[in-house]
């Protein structure tokens, strides 16, 4: 053998113990799924999670949708009625968290609306080391895509969740353009539950009066900001034409309430009921809940 050939040989050799290395690298380096800055203004990295739990109906639709379902193990109460979560383990209310709850799914990922509580679970949850995500809930629409570029972000789903983005802003677009249309909005009153008799309305900044806008209605109860007992006095000054709630709540005996049973939603019989996570989560289906509360408000609108 030629010296030449001798080296070419040595080299041979030597890129293809490189290349078996290289190979053997890709096999065992880490994957990260990815890295965000949560809402806690804290770093979070996750190697690609195959035991996700997900707190908040948003939260659960969103990681759903960017197709990570068969990797979740464990939801929340809210996120029961979302589509394709029958016989996942429920741990709780969002907001009544037990540390020993979430960890018993032995969780490589845990991911959290920021509604979610009580605080000191939150900051257990965080310490045990597992993985946690805290995910801003705001309810806009800017909002919602926060939730899905973040989710999309920590699962390496980036273009996913641009695309779930881009279908969320058309859906909201085909709404608003025939919400456009209209020349009278109806009055509704958001009602999250009656407190010794007193009502315990949506103000501005919530959820509820979010959608209602959304779905060309005008929020009567603007005067304050959040879930407030509003009195009959301020009800009776600007009477509701509608009356919404959520279905988990009693609702036979609202519209006889001295504050409503002059009103014009009392004169119709006018109560809207309807999920309400799927009414106040504000996921990727949120377009669709006010489309079908605009439908409700608006009979006579083509959606």
């Amino acid at each position: 053998m030629t010296h030449r050939n001798a080296t070419v040989l040595r080299l041979s050799r030597r890129n293809v113990f490189a290349g078996s290395l290289g190979l053997l690298s890709c096999f065992s380096r880490p994957s990260y799924a990815g890295t965000i800055i949560d809402a806690g203004n804290i770093s979070v990295s996750v190697k690609a999670p195959k035991r996700i739990v997900t707190i908040g109906s948003a939260i659960t639709e969103i990681v759903f949708a960017l197709g990570e379902k068969d990797n979740v193990v464990a939801i929340d109460l809210t996120s029961v009625t979302v589509t394709g979560a029958t016989g996942l383990t429920n741990i709780g209310y969002m907001r009544a968290l037990s540390t020993e709850g979430v960890l018993s799914q032995n969780p490589d990922l845990i991911c959290v609306s920021n509604d979610s509580g009580p605080p000191e679970v939150l900051e257990a949850l965080r310490a045990s080391g597992v993985p946690f995500a805290l995910i801003p809930h705001v309810p806009t629409l800017e909002g919602i895509q926060t939730k899905v570029t973040m989710l999309g972000a920590l699962l390496d789903k980036t273009a996913e969740a641009k695309k779930l983005n881009t279908d969320i802003d058309a859906a909201f677009v085909k709404l608003a353009a025939k919400i456009s249309t209209l020349k009278q909005r109806p009055k509704v009153l958001f009602v999250l539950s009656l407190a010794d008799n007193r009502i315990v309305a949506g103000g501005s900044e919530t959820a509820a009066d979010t959608i209602i806008t959304l779905a060309g209605g005008e929020n009567i109860a603007t005067s304050f900001k959040g879930y407030k007992q509003m009195s009959a006095e301020a009800i009776l000054a600007s009477p509701p034409d509608a009356v919404l709630m959520m279905q988990s709540h009693t609702v036979e005996n609202i519209l006889s309430q001295t504050a409503l049973v002059g009103s014009p939603a009392a004169k119709t019989g006018r109560l809207i009921t309807m999920d309400g996570s799927y009414l106040l989560g504000f996921g990727p289906y949120t377009a669709n809940a006010a489309t079908e509360l605009a439908r409700k408000l608006h009979p006579d609108l083509a959606l």
